[in-house]
């Protein structure tokens, strides 16, 4: 189903832990007089999902989302990989940024979405925080490319005048492909984890994190677990996405 670094995930596994849920679910159900509130089954969950699929107001709140996320995706993928070809040909740069790096990878993203909802608009907040969040990995992950490009392949292209075009699809996209390739495969699920976090807190109309947020107030636990269940198919599906892209572009530098 899933390909990541544990592997793919089995219909075994899946499961035995749908199983587990429903017994918990069932469990529940038994000892408390509302548990089927405070924890609905798989069954109540699809069922759920299966009324809310037809609705305008679900789609239209997937695609905001959505649109809202990517966007802040792509935008600090091409943003941090320009910064950190930037930040390695010029040490200023570099020393510059390395403050805000450690500041966004360490600083809570709750503090920024507190301080982003001070400053901004909350149907800007999901972008920015995205953009914040997904910075460090891929900047990092690209200068960490960078600097292990093939020292004697760029001098052999120094002395022998290789244009700069055929040095980039050469040596550097090579170097940097594989590291920043697993940057995106990170980014992209941290990029939905801190996107809908930042709708939620900040009940940005019209979106998931709002419908998380209605589903928390009024205890409606089957619409949480069928948002997070659309959240797992939006994120993977943003993941692939990614995946292929750069997979395609490393396509074409190994056919230069």
């Amino acid at each position: 189903m899933s390909d990541g670094p544990g592997g793919p995930i089995r219909l075994w596994a899946a499961a035995v832990w749908l199983t587990a849920w429903q017994l918990g679910a069932m469990a529940f159900a038994a000892v408390y007089p509302h548990g089927a509130l405070l924890l609905a089954s798989p069954l109540a969950v699809l069922a759920r999902l299966m009324e809310l699929l037809p609705t305008a107001a679900f789609w239209a709140a997937a695609g905001r989302s959505a649109a809202h996320i990517a966007g802040g995706f792509l935008l600090s993928c091409a943003a941090a990989s320009a910064l950190a070809a930037l930040a390695w040909r010029h040490r200023r740069v570099r020393e510059l940024l390395c403050p805000l790096v450690a500041a966004m990878k360490a600083v809570p993203v709750v503090c920024f979405i507190i301080l982003i909802l001070v400053l901004l608009s909350s149907r800007l907040l999901s972008p920015v925080i995205v953009t914040l969040m997904v910075f460090p990995p891929v900047y990092l992950n690209v200068l960490t490319g960078i600097a292990g490009a093939d020292r004697q392949l760029l001098e052999m292209a120094r002395v022998f005048r290789v244009p700069r075009r055929r040095q980039l699809w050469g040596i550097w996209l090579p170097a940097v492909l594989p590291p920043f390739r697993a940057a995106v495969s990170l980014a992209a699920g941290l990029a939905w984890k801190s996107g809908v976090a930042a709708e939620v807190i900040g009940i940005s109309a019209g979106t998931i994190g709002e419908q998380l947020y209605a589903a928390k107030v009024y205890v409606r636990t089957a619409d949480l677990f069928a948002w997070t269940l659309v959240i797992a198919v939006l994120a993977a599906l943003l993941e692939r996405l990614a995946l292929k892209a750069v997979d395609v572009l490393a396509g074409k530098v190994g056919a230069v």
